[in-house]
């Protein structure tokens, strides 16, 4: 691996993934020590707070690190204020800021819609990127344009590089036309990162323990939120410990209001309900040593990826950090 993340000179970029919240802007600080490449931050309205002034607290606070969306929902704001949004945050930050678009599963889900269609989204970034550009664009059947006077904000074009995270063949053909990067399966011509969780082994720790458990468990989760949003009961209950978790969940809610307790925690926290699942949860994926962990890394490279985004849980996030920073260093 690189002398120290980020630097991708004998492996993949590594950045780290956090959500909006209070610790932030102090992680974020923490990070850019560590040498990690770039911070993404999550945005999901019903679980979490605003990203973009968790950006802008954390760019003034950092001189180096890059920051990154992962990833930007376009229906929860109007493509207008998200063009200001991003055009603030490039300017604080002294461009060292990335904008990635997505469907918004996990976002629209949890309020009782269905993610966006792929034309829907090809469209809002088309007509962001035209606003961007300074140009006129079309925004809900009319013309519109940024109209930031001189010294209100960064001059047009404002230079933010827009990348999308896509899957499958349509996914395929929208980031080819439009994005400058993806999160998701690797794509030639196209920088790509993707997403891991993970935990270093202190000396001697079991892979099984509590510990372990605890700081991978909220992303390792994520199937039996998944699978019953999409699939109901059926999908979830042919999953381990899927049936007993999705009956304590229906004993919450009524039918109508299910949505609202299926993504309590998502990716961040373990209701109790969760943490019965860490009896079937993958325990050997990005959990090791050091060195097992940076021959991981390795392998993520020679695949394809220039960048890995690490995504720390737990309930000791800094010592996540800390530790799987010292994975993308040589030994």
């Amino acid at each position: 691996m690189s002398a120290a993340p980020g630097n991708g000179a004998s492996g993949p970029e590594l950045s780290c993934g956090l959500p909006p919240g209070p610790d932030f802007a102090d992680l974020a600080v923490l990070a850019e020590e560590l040498g990690y490449a770039r911070v993404w931050i999550y945005d999901s309205a019903p679980l979490w707070e605003d990203p973009f002034v968790h950006l802008a607290l954390a760019a003034g606070r950092t001189a180096r690190i890059g920051f990154g969306t992962a990833v930007l929902i376009p229906q929860q704001r109007s493509v207008m204020a998200m063009a200001s949004a991003i055009a603030t945050i490039a300017r604080i930050s002294d461009g060292r800021f990335r904008a990635c678009f997505g469907t918004g599963f996990t976002a629209r889900l949890a309020v009782g819609q269905r993610p966006m269609r792929m034309d829907a989204l090809g469209d809002y970034v088309t007509a962001l990127r035209g606003l961007l550009a300074g140009r006129t664009a079309i925004v809900d059947g009319g013309p519109a344009r940024m109209l930031h006077a001189d010294g209100l904000t960064v001059p047009r074009p404002v230079d933010v590089p827009l990348w999308l995270s896509v899957f499958g063949p349509k996914g395929a053909a929208l980031a080819r036309e439009l994005a400058d990067g993806i999160i998701g399966p690797p794509r030639p011509g196209l920088p790509t990162a993707t997403i891991v969780s993970g935990t270093v082994l202190d000396p001697g720790e079991d892979p099984a323990s509590d510990r372990v458990r605890e700081a991978v468990g909220p992303w390792r989760v994520v199937d039996w939120h998944n699978a019953y949003a999409t699939g109901g009961a059926e999908a979830v209950d042919a999953m381990p410990g899927g049936r007993a978790w999705r009956e304590e969940l229906e004993a919450l809610a009524p039918e109508h209001e299910r949505h609202l307790v299926t993504f309590e925690g998502h990716v961040t926290h373990l209701p109790d309900r969760d943490r019965r699942l860490l009896d079937h949860i993958d325990v050997k994926t990005m959990i090791g040593d050091a060195s097992r962990i940076g021959r991981r890394l390795a392998k993520l490279a020679e695949l394809g990826f220039g960048e890995v985004i690490y995504t720390p849980t737990g309930p000791d996030v800094a010592r996540e950090l800390r530790a799987f920073a010292s994975a993308g260093r040589p030994a």
